[in-house]
């Protein structure tokens, strides 16, 4: 049985209220919540670096969770024959990514909020991530993490705390890594508490990380793709009767974005949820048979699609956004290396993504990502063809999909649900 006791919160923009231990269902917890690095410049250009940065991440974490998946699991995604090759960055990416300075909490540059671990708790400024299912955090044994200003867990100084076997590990594209030894402790979400939570506190953090404000990352995905091999965050609170439902749920946005655990936001969204059934046991929140529309009409279907929170854009296999853009008037290649593409400014498409019920259309703000130049009159596509290693026909849905829709997802429904946003 869930214990009738709701534990509700949510992460919201510029907002921050205290809870009780064990609030009623009316009742939510909200912290401050942050957008993730913008791929647009102050001058509303498409910064491109960043972007191939974020492409190269991106490749890599997936690596990683069907390197996981298969380990936990014994088993290949459908249509994955091999392990890919990990993704690279080029050598004039590499000179530049050590000179950037660490990025102010102020510049809103993370969908991320804070958290606690340990007792007495330390708070933690948190990415929290659909799209994988780990939970990591800077040690206070990291050399290269003093003074940046960042949180750091200290083992010693929690009474919870307790080290256990194996080692954590992820690798990046700049040929670095993050790894630490693995712990179990308390760990809190905006009152939604988990005891003896598996996390990971890193010991040696990557340059590729240097530059995010965040302190860590919270997955939020099943447990066959973790690489500590344990239940996720939000598992292990269910489990233990401290989420009132099983599921949790988000509205991105540049006002008023939340991180609803426990259940849905009522006053967030209007009309009916639409839930579609996930499509696949390999750890992802994946549903299929969707159908990418160009004005309204049909430009690519009959595939599998990942929604995931930690990714800033969305991508598709090369040869299917080809064909997106084949559709728009206008287009043209901008970086074929990276698939990116760029449509006319003054007139831009309307994209939108379906899975048999409603077209759930990306709005001008969400599709660009900014001119190719000063008054090119181009605009840069939040819709990039890349090969991810998922298979030919998985895409890949990150926030610029996201910030339109009211986003659930529920381990109670094994499904993803969407609505329209108030």
């Amino acid at each position: 049985m869930i214990s009738p006791k709701a534990v509700l919160f949510a992460l919201s923009l510029g907002l921050l209220a205290a809870t009780a231990p064990a609030p009623s269902t009316d009742e939510f917890t909200s912290i401050p919540l942050r957008r993730r690095t913008t791929l647009t410049r102050s001058d509303n250009t498409f910064d491109h670096d960043e972007a191939i940065r974020q492409n190269v991440k991106t490749a890599n974490k997936i690596r990683g969770n069907i390197i996981n998946g298969q380990r936990n699991t014994g088993q290949l995604p459908s249509g994955v024959i091999k392990i890919p090759a990990i993704a690279t960055l080029p050598s004039r990416l590499l000179v530049k990514r050590q000179k950037v300075p660490l990025t102010d909490l102020e510049d809103d540059s993370e969908w991320a909020g804070n958290i606690t671990v340990g007792t007495p708790p330390r708070t933690f400024f948190i990415d929290f991530d659909t799209g994988s299912s780990d939970l990591w955090i800077l040690s206070s044994s990291c050399n290269t993490c003093q003074g940046t200003g960042k949180a750091l867990y200290d083992a010693s100084k929690s009474s919870t705390s307790a080290l256990k076997d194996g080692t954590f590990e992820i690798e990046y594209g700049d040929g670095s890594s993050t790894s630490g030894p693995i712990y179990t402790d308390t760990v809190t979400v905006g009152g939604v508490k988990a005891t003896q939570q598996y996390f990971s506190a890193v010991t040696s953090e990557s340059p590729e990380f240097v530059g995010d404000p965040a302190d860590g990352i919270l997955g939020l995905a099943f447990p066959a793709i973790s690489n500590l091999g344990q239940d996720p965050f939000f598992v292990t609170a269910f489990k233990q009767k401290h989420a009132a439902q099983n599921e949790f749920a988000f509205k991105l946005n540049t006002t008023g974005s939340e991180l609803h655990i426990g259940g849905t936001n009522r006053a967030l969204y209007k009309g009916s949820l639409e839930y579609h059934n996930l499509s696949s046991n390999i750890g992802y929140w994946q549903i299929g048979d969707a159908k990418a529309l160009v004005n309204g009409k049909s430009a690519a279907s009959g595939f599998q699609t990942i929604i995931d929170s930690g990714t800033t854009i969305m991508y598709g296999p090369p040869d299917a956004v080809k064909k997106v853009y084949a559709a728009v008037k206008g287009s043209q290649v901008y970086d074929a290396d990276n698939g990116f593409y760029s449509f006319p400014c003054a007139t831009p498409p309307t994209l939108a993504f379906a899975w048999g019920g409603k077209s759930w259309d990306i709005s001008f703000a969400n599709l660009n990502l900014g001119e190719t130049e000063p008054n090119s009159g181009q605009c840069v596509g939040a819709l990039a063809g890349q090969d991810l290693g998922l298979g030919s026909d998985v895409w890949l849905l990150g926030d610029s999909f996201m910030k339109n829709v009211y986003t659930v997802f529920s381990f109670a429904r094994n499904a993803v649900g969407f609505a329209a946003l108030k």
